[in-house]
């Protein structure tokens, strides 16, 4: 391992898109959590509450591979700041409309509904638009700075319970609404990259255009062997990640007196590994050769990991939470700066679109799945068989693709 080296990561667009973010993510996790708690206190019902899930994550699984192709012909920087721009408008007339004992169920259905229509395609838009502002060389240095902040704002989870608590939701939505405007308003400010030659033109594109773009992006990805190792890898760990996310949870609340709190608390130790992780990332560069062979490896360990902590007493409950932490930002930061620097600018709408999707689709049917299973096996037997159902899928489609996820993997980034 060697210290970086090379051109500065900090430039000015960099700076921008990580401050944006940040402000964006954290108002974006506080609110998330108090509009759950506000739906059940309102509601007061687990029908309701599940219907307000399915409608968030329902155009998770079409909005992303439909939004691929657009994000290749058109700015996706305008998309970026424009979605802000929206999402700030919708979060204040929801926080206004709550603010005047105006709120209606159904109106916060359609407009659950239409957030999660705007997220999905922020995601693709977004994640085709940041590698453009990456220097050379600084690939796994961003993604260690991306992993990190994106575990950090689950910190704004215990704020968000203590503000509603004292608040209500209305203020927060509204500082959400401030905190997107915030956002859009700083990615303005980004220099427009896609017109020195990295995106195509746009030109007169038709409904046919856009079907011969969506086709060629399922080719390119069947033809990159190693593209659709990792992708099919990912989206069957997506599969065990939702398992985890309907069992670990109840299992604390059955098992710990205030479980919710010991939860969080244990959790907060996965944090904190990430946190470490991610410094440690940004400040170490890996020789390129050891890559593929320390993703497999990480890979492996994490799914051995999560498949048993539950059966470890609590403190190694935390102590396995807080090695999961540091490798799973491992692993975010080497697959996203190897994939994001290997498919080309004109491809990575669709690519992502893609990935998002299979990924989505796979963290929905984990949740499901586990869900009925939990109806006749114990929990943690549950969380065991999907991590090792992972595990299975790390050796047999990474191990067993090596030949084409080496060469993705053990590059300069």
């Amino acid at each position: 391992m060697k210290k970086h080296t090379g051109p500065s990561l900090w430039t000015r667009d960099f700076t921008i898109i990580t401050l944006g973010s940040v402000i964006s993510m954290f108002g974006n996790a506080m609110a998330g959590f108090a509009i759950s708690l506000f739906v059940l206190d309102y509601t007061n019902t687990p029908l309701y509450y599940a219907l307000y899930v399915f409608l968030y994550t329902l155009p998770q699984l079409a909005a992303p591979l439909i939004a691929g192709p657009l994000m290749d012909r058109y700015s996706r920087r305008k998309t970026v700041y424009s979605l802000d721009f929206l999402s700030a408008a919708i979060y204040g007339f929801m926080g206004l409309m709550i603010y005047f004992g105006l709120f209606r169920f159904w109106l916060l259905a359609v407009l659950t509904f239409v957030v999660g229509c705007i997220n999905s395609t922020y995601q693709v838009a977004y994640q085709s638009f940041y590698p453009m502002l990456i220097t050379e060389g600084n690939f796994s240095r961003a993604y260690s700075i991306a992993g990190t902040l994106e575990t950090i704002s689950a910190v704004m989870v215990p704020v968000s319970l203590f503000f509603y608590k004292r608040v209500g939701l209305a203020p927060l939505l509204l500082v959400n609404a401030l905190c997107f405007l915030g956002a859009a308003l700083c990615e303005t400010r980004i220099h427009d990259v896609e017109k020195d030659g990295k995106q195509p033109q746009r030109e007169d594109y038709t409904l046919s255009a856009y079907w011969n773009d969506a086709k060629e992006g399922v080719r390119y990805l069947w033809k990159e062997k190693g593209l659709l190792c990792v992708t099919v890898y990912f989206a069957v760990s997506a599969m065990a990640g939702g398992a985890s996310s309907v069992i670990v949870l109840p299992y604390f609340k059955q098992v710990f007196e205030n479980g919710e709190w010991i939860y969080l608390l244990t959790m907060a130790f996965s944090v904190l590994g990430r946190g470490i992780g991610g410094l440690l990332q940004y400040k170490i560069k890996y020789p390129a050769a050891i890559k593929f062979g320390l993703a497999l490896t990480v890979y492996c360990v994490v799914d051995l990991l999560e498949g048993s902590y539950l059966f470890f007493p609590l403190e190694w409950m935390r102590a396995a939470c807080f090695v999961i932490g540091i490798l799973g930002v491992t692993s975010y930061t080497i697959r996203s700066s190897a994939t994001q620097s290997y498919v080309p600018h004109e491809r990575k709408g669709r690519f992502n679109g893609a990935f998002l999707m299979l990924t989505t689709s796979g963290s929905l049917l984990g949740e499901l799945a586990a869900g009925a299973c939990t109806a006749f096996l114990p929990m943690r037997t549950v969380l065991a068989v999907f991590m090792g159902i992972a595990l299975v899928a790390a050796l047999a489609v990474i191990g067993g693709g090596k030949k084409h996820v080496k060469p993705l993997y053990n590059r300069e980034t």
